[in-house]
């Protein structure tokens, strides 16, 4: 488990992890038992697939960037490798909402998929992206986005966020309000999951050098959300951006496993963060 300090930036700060292991999340409340009745309005399908076939689930956990639900897609179906971003990026293969501009990240519903022999990449991706507008194309999201002055896609960009910086829905609900904090007072994020995302790793450093990446993702740099999300958020994400938890907090780190500080004090942050590198040094996080 890797430990999160947020924003704050000494010459070499620990980072937030940006992928963590999901929770099975089945869909329509059972997937396997549901896969059975697949047909291919749900999944495109290359032929008719053998009648005793048993479909094999595909997990998607929370929080996964959209290149890794690619790889696993390709692992799953027998592709050769970027097939299933090849598929994805078709224009108008998926039913992205207008802002994403045709980028399928964050709309990659994290979940357990049935998978046969004969699905296509286009459909499974389809399914997920299908999923993802169930679960964010409802009126309770719409009204909360608005509530926070977010479209919905901004809603969802925060939750990505959330999900790389939190582990439980306590701490989702508490960064969420950071979030929503430092937006209200055009303070810059300052998320090392943004930094990490538009480097292309996932890491528990972040240099000076880092965050003068010129990179939109590079919320230190720059004010206000990115332009995409970082990742694929699940249900408690989202719900933690449209109701986050009461309080002043700028600033957190996890100083120690289930010992997470938030704070609306910079010299208090300091202070935890110094406890977070000692504890860190001393190989207890």
């Amino acid at each position: 488990m890797t430990y999160r300090p947020t924003p704050y930036a000494p010459p070499h700060r620990p980072r937030s992890r940006l992928t963590r292991r999901g929770r099975l999340v089945l869909l329509l409340g059972a997937a396997l038992a549901v896969a059975v009745a697949v047909t291919a309005t749900l999944l495109l399908v290359r032929d008719e697939r053998p009648a005793a076939e048993r479909p094999r689930p595909l997990l998607v956990p929370e929080g996964w960037r959209s290149a890794q639900v690619y790889t696993a897609v390709d692992r799953a179906l027998g592709l050769p490798e970027g097939a299933a971003r090849k598929a994805a990026t078709a224009p108008a293969a998926l039913p992205l909402p207008a802002e994403a501009r045709g980028n399928p990240e964050g709309y990659l519903f994290p979940a357990t998929y049935p998978v046969l022999s004969t699905t296509e990449p286009e459909g499974l991706l389809r399914f997920m992206v299908d999923t993802a507008g169930k679960r964010f194309g409802t009126a309770r999201v719409a009204e909360g986005a608005r509530a926070h002055g977010m479209s919905v896609y901004e809603t969802v960009i925060a939750a990505s966020i959330v999900q790389a910086e939190a582990d439980n829905p306590d701490d989702m609900a508490r960064v969420a309000r950071v979030v929503h904090n430092r937006l209200a007072r055009g303070m810059a994020l300052q998320m090392d999951s943004t930094l990490n995302y538009a480097l292309g790793r996932s890491t528990v450093d972040t240099t000076h050098e880092d965050i003068r990446s010129t990179s939109p993702y590079n919320t230190y740099a720059r004010k206000g959300l990115p332009p995409t999300p970082i990742g694929n958020p699940g249900d408690q994400a989202l719900d933690a951006v449209i109701d986050p938890a009461d309080g002043d907090w700028l600033y957190f780190v996890t100083v120690a496993p289930g010992d997470t500080r938030f704070t609306a004090d910079y010299a208090s942050h300091q202070a935890h963060v110094a406890e977070f590198n000692a504890n860190r040094r001393a190989g207890r996080t």
